[in-house]
């Protein structure tokens, strides 16, 4: 989450209700209601694409390792433009930057739908990825700035919205394309053209935001602290796609084998799973864990669960049923991992909130977006348990990176008290993938 604002450590100070109450989140005005709209469609709109994946390679006579380039554009276009979003929130203003990056998405993935070969669909989910980047890195400020009462309801209202939708990304996905793999792409485009209308409607224009410089991101890589963290994310979040890009092949594969088809449909249920845990643990699960371990133990130990996860994976690559239950556990851990790295990229420096969280996300997204490039090629050279055994290795790697780098953390923990709006940045950012 890149928000452009900034506050003071005191929630009271900065309006914030230390308390929150369901009461707060759902009595909202209706300005509210429409961000967190378009938010959910957003957040679908990450995993959308994951069920049909095969779909695409068999019917547009494409390579699994092209099919999952649609991931890597998306990713390395998305990790581009954070480095910059918080700058162009600051020319622009928060409400013109979200109906802007809406617009961007209700465009290119009305084009991804009515395209006739995957090269052009890959091409297009790049603008796709421009525009989630340009919604996702504000929707945040915009809906705690539309609340009229205490921020902390709005909040839980957001925290709701993201959670539902990264858990129906993937089974909307795999209902609309058990009918065709362009269901989809119109039926993102057109959830999005409601929540444009409905924001441009609602949302008031805010005051004249403060400035932020265009390479103020790309400076805050000079932060030792900062540069530890995004080392650390970039081979963790090449893990993480590893498991989301890649899986429906071998899932597809090992369900053939038992004579079973293993459609959209089926992919998507599973990854629906999948994201249910993932919300479920970065939002109740993750705040609970760091408390009672502290950050830097609460990563090493997920990120060694998950090592030996993925070997798991090697191994039962050609098990659907293991396939299956290995992916859901899997989000459960990501879960955590996403919301406790992000919460330790907020304590660990000085660095407006903003600034930093643009930064690391920056990095970490170009981490997702080689993972698909690299994950189909390994498999066809090497074998269809190769991948899972480079994402073992890479996830060891992130957390050599976070021994060797501990130094520069030693603030972590020290002050480990976010308001509500700090924490619902965390879980944001931690889930943007």
């Amino acid at each position: 989450m890149t928000a452009p604002t900034t506050h003071g450590s005191n929630p009271t100070a900065a309006g914030h209700d230390t308390a929150p109450t369901l009461r707060d989140a759902f009595h909202q005005p209706k300005a509210v209601w429409a961000i967190a709209f378009a938010a959910t469609v957003s957040f679908m709109g990450i995993g959308l694409v994951d069920p049909i994946l095969p779909a695409i390679s068999s019917q547009l006579d494409a390579s699994p390792t092209q099919a999952m380039l649609l991931f890597t554009s998306y990713l390395f276009i998305t990790a581009i433009a954070m480095f910059f979003t918080s700058w162009f929130s600051s020319k622009a203003g928060v409400r013109t930057t979200l109906l802007i990056g809406l617009a961007l998405v209700v465009i290119f993935a009305a084009l991804a739908g009515a395209s006739g070969s995957v090269s052009e669909i890959i091409g297009l989910r790049a603008g796709w990825g421009l525009g989630n980047a340009l919604f996702i890195s504000t929707a945040l400020a915009a809906i705690v700035g539309a609340t009229a009462g205490p921020s902390g309801g709005a909040i839980i209202l957001y925290e709701t919205a993201l959670g539902i939708g990264m858990a129906l990304g993937p089974l909307l996905g795999g209902l609309l394309g058990s009918v065709s793999w362009r269901a989809p792409f119109f039926g993102t485009a057109v959830l999005m053209a409601i929540g444009f209308i409905a924001i441009a409607a609602l949302l008031k224009r805010e005051a004249k935001p403060t400035h932020v410089s265009p390479l103020a991101s790309l400076r805050a890589l000079g932060n030792p602290a900062l540069r530890t963290l995004a080392l650390v994310a970039i081979f963790y979040n090449f893990t993480f796609f590893v498991m989301l890009a890649y899986s429906p092949f071998p899932l597809e594969a090992a369900a053939a084998a038992r004579g079973m088809e293993f459609g959209a449909m089926q992919i998507g249920g599973v990854f629906f799973g999948w994201g249910v845990c993932l919300a479920i643990t970065s939002v109740f699960v993750a705040p609970i864990l760091t408390r009672k371990l502290g950050l830097i133990p609460t990563l090493l130990t997920i990120e060694g669960l998950l090592a030996v996860l993925m070997l798991g994976l090697a191994l039962a690559h050609s098990s659907m049923t293991g396939m299956i239950v290995l992916i859901i556990i899997g989000g459960l851990l990501l879960g955590i991992m996403n919301t406790a790295l992000t919460e330790t990229v907020m304590e660990a420096t000085d660095l407006p909130r903003g600034v930093a969280s643009s930064a690391y996300s920056g990095v970490r997204f170009l981490g997702g977006a080689i993972a698909p490039a690299v994950a189909g090629p390994i498999s066809e050279s090497v074998g269809p348990a190769a991948p899972y055994v480079l994402g073992a290795i890479t996830v060891v790697v992130s957390m050599l990176m976070l021994a060797i780098g501990r130094r520069h953390l030693a603030s972590v923990g020290q002050h480990h008290h976010l308001t509500g709006e700090q924490e619902a940045e965390a879980i944001t950012t931690g889930d943007e993938v």
